[in-house]
Protein backbone atom coordinates (compact mmCIF):
# COMPACT_ATOMS: atom_id res chain seq x y z
CA UNK A 1 0.00 0.00 0.00
CA UNK A 2 2.79 2.37 0.92
CA UNK A 3 4.41 1.73 -2.45
CA UNK A 4 1.17 2.53 -4.30
CA UNK A 5 0.83 5.83 -2.45
CA UNK A 6 4.46 6.74 -3.23
CA UNK A 7 3.97 5.88 -6.90
CA UNK A 8 0.79 7.96 -7.02
CA UNK A 9 2.55 10.94 -5.43
CA UNK A 10 5.39 10.71 -7.93
CA UNK A 11 2.92 10.41 -10.80
CA UNK A 12 1.02 13.49 -9.59
CA UNK A 13 4.24 15.50 -9.26
CA UNK A 14 5.30 14.56 -12.78
CA UNK A 15 1.87 15.46 -14.08
CA UNK A 16 1.86 18.86 -12.36
CA UNK A 17 5.40 19.66 -13.49
CA UNK A 18 4.55 18.60 -17.01
CA UNK A 19 1.57 20.93 -17.18
CA UNK A 20 3.59 23.76 -15.64
CA UNK A 21 6.24 23.43 -18.33
CA UNK A 22 3.56 23.49 -21.02
CA UNK A 23 2.23 26.85 -19.84
CA UNK A 24 3.40 29.51 -22.24
CA UNK A 25 5.11 32.62 -21.04
CA UNK A 26 3.82 35.94 -22.30
CA UNK A 27 5.41 36.88 -25.62
CA UNK A 28 8.40 39.15 -25.27
CA UNK A 29 7.50 41.11 -28.39
CA UNK A 30 3.85 42.00 -27.90
CA UNK A 31 1.52 44.46 -29.59
CA UNK A 32 2.11 47.23 -27.04
CA UNK A 33 5.88 47.09 -27.49
CA UNK A 34 5.48 46.85 -31.25
CA UNK A 35 3.34 50.00 -31.25
CA UNK A 36 6.02 51.87 -29.29
CA UNK A 37 8.66 50.93 -31.86
CA UNK A 38 6.36 51.77 -34.76
CA UNK A 39 5.57 55.18 -33.27
CA UNK A 40 9.27 56.00 -32.83
CA UNK A 41 10.08 54.82 -36.36
CA UNK A 42 7.18 56.81 -37.82
CA UNK A 43 8.35 59.96 -36.03
CA UNK A 44 11.77 59.59 -37.66
CA UNK A 45 10.19 58.93 -41.07
CA UNK A 46 8.09 62.10 -40.74
CA UNK A 47 11.19 64.04 -39.66
CA UNK A 48 13.08 63.01 -42.80
CA UNK A 49 10.00 63.41 -45.00
CA UNK A 50 9.76 59.85 -46.25
CA UNK A 51 6.61 57.70 -45.84
CA UNK A 52 7.48 54.17 -44.74
CA UNK A 53 6.03 50.79 -43.93
CA UNK A 54 7.15 49.52 -40.52
CA UNK A 55 6.82 45.87 -39.49
CA UNK A 56 7.52 44.14 -36.19
CA UNK A 57 7.80 40.34 -35.92
CA UNK A 58 8.23 37.94 -33.02
CA UNK A 59 11.01 35.39 -32.42
CA UNK A 60 9.49 33.06 -35.01
CA UNK A 61 9.33 35.75 -37.69
CA UNK A 62 5.54 36.01 -37.33
CA UNK A 63 4.03 39.44 -37.74
CA UNK A 64 3.04 41.23 -34.55
CA UNK A 65 2.19 44.55 -36.19
CA UNK A 66 2.59 46.40 -39.48
CA UNK A 67 1.95 50.06 -40.20
CA UNK A 68 1.82 51.72 -43.62
CA UNK A 69 2.13 55.48 -43.57
CA UNK A 70 0.05 57.47 -46.06
CA UNK A 71 1.88 57.59 -49.36
CA UNK A 72 4.27 54.70 -48.62
CA UNK A 73 5.07 52.44 -51.55
CA UNK A 74 2.92 49.34 -51.88
CA UNK A 75 6.03 47.23 -52.48
CA UNK A 76 7.30 48.33 -49.08
CA UNK A 77 4.62 46.25 -47.36
CA UNK A 78 6.33 43.00 -48.35
CA UNK A 79 9.87 44.41 -48.23
CA UNK A 80 9.56 45.67 -44.64
CA UNK A 81 8.15 42.34 -43.50
CA UNK A 82 10.96 40.55 -45.30
CA UNK A 83 13.56 42.72 -43.58
CA UNK A 84 12.05 42.05 -40.15
CA UNK A 85 11.87 38.31 -40.87
CA UNK A 86 15.43 38.20 -42.22
CA UNK A 87 16.85 39.92 -39.15
CA UNK A 88 15.27 37.21 -36.98
CA UNK A 89 16.00 34.27 -39.26
CA UNK A 90 19.69 35.14 -39.62
CA UNK A 91 20.10 36.93 -36.28
CA UNK A 92 21.74 39.99 -37.79
CA UNK A 93 20.94 43.33 -39.32
CA UNK A 94 20.05 43.30 -42.98
CA UNK A 95 22.59 46.09 -43.45
CA UNK A 96 25.39 43.77 -42.27
CA UNK A 97 23.98 41.00 -44.43
CA UNK A 98 24.30 43.21 -47.52
CA UNK A 99 28.10 43.09 -47.42
CA UNK A 100 28.14 39.33 -46.79
CA UNK A 101 25.99 38.59 -49.85
CA UNK A 102 28.08 40.30 -52.50
CA UNK A 103 29.66 38.15 -55.26
CA UNK A 104 32.67 36.23 -53.91
CA UNK A 105 31.39 36.59 -50.31
CA UNK A 106 30.43 33.62 -48.16
CA UNK A 107 26.65 34.24 -48.26
CA UNK A 108 26.32 35.16 -51.92
CA UNK A 109 22.98 33.87 -53.20
CA UNK A 110 21.35 33.37 -49.80
CA UNK A 111 18.53 35.68 -50.88
CA UNK A 112 17.37 32.95 -53.28
CA UNK A 113 16.69 30.57 -50.39
CA UNK A 114 13.74 30.42 -47.97
CA UNK A 115 11.31 30.94 -50.85
CA UNK A 116 12.80 34.37 -51.54
CA UNK A 117 11.84 35.77 -48.12
CA UNK A 118 15.32 36.98 -47.25
CA UNK A 119 16.04 40.66 -47.92
CA UNK A 120 19.70 41.59 -48.21
CA UNK A 121 19.83 45.37 -47.86
CA UNK A 122 19.60 47.69 -44.88
CA UNK A 123 16.42 48.40 -42.95
CA UNK A 124 15.99 45.33 -40.74
CA UNK A 125 17.27 44.83 -37.19
CA UNK A 126 16.92 42.00 -34.71
CA UNK A 127 15.38 42.80 -31.33
CA UNK A 128 17.74 41.43 -28.69
CA UNK A 129 16.78 40.82 -25.07
CA UNK A 130 19.31 39.31 -22.63
CA UNK A 131 21.53 38.20 -25.50
CA UNK A 132 18.70 36.40 -27.32
CA UNK A 133 16.95 37.42 -30.54
CA UNK A 134 13.30 37.82 -29.53
CA UNK A 135 11.97 39.54 -32.63
CA UNK A 136 12.75 41.88 -35.47
CA UNK A 137 11.80 45.23 -36.92
CA UNK A 138 11.92 46.11 -40.60
CA UNK A 139 11.18 49.28 -42.52
CA UNK A 140 10.98 50.14 -46.19
CA UNK A 141 10.10 53.16 -48.25
CA UNK A 142 13.20 55.27 -48.65
CA UNK A 143 16.81 54.90 -49.63
CA UNK A 144 18.83 52.31 -47.73
CA UNK A 145 20.33 55.09 -45.59
CA UNK A 146 16.84 56.43 -44.78
CA UNK A 147 15.54 52.95 -43.99
CA UNK A 148 18.49 52.33 -41.65
CA UNK A 149 17.92 55.65 -39.85
CA UNK A 150 14.21 54.91 -39.37
CA UNK A 151 14.66 51.31 -38.23
CA UNK A 152 17.36 52.40 -35.77
CA UNK A 153 14.95 54.93 -34.27
CA UNK A 154 12.28 52.27 -34.00
CA UNK A 155 14.57 49.80 -32.25
CA UNK A 156 15.73 52.51 -29.82
CA UNK A 157 12.17 52.59 -28.44
CA UNK A 158 12.59 48.95 -27.36
CA UNK A 159 15.18 49.82 -24.74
Amino acid sequence: MKRKVTCMLIFCMVLVLGFASMAQAAPIVNLDKAKLMITAAEQKAVEIGCPMVITVVDEGGNMVAQHRMDGALLASIDISRGKAYTSVALKMSTEKLASLTQPDQMLFGINTTDNGRLVIFGGGLPIIENGQVVGGIGVSGGSVAQDVAVVTSGLAAWK
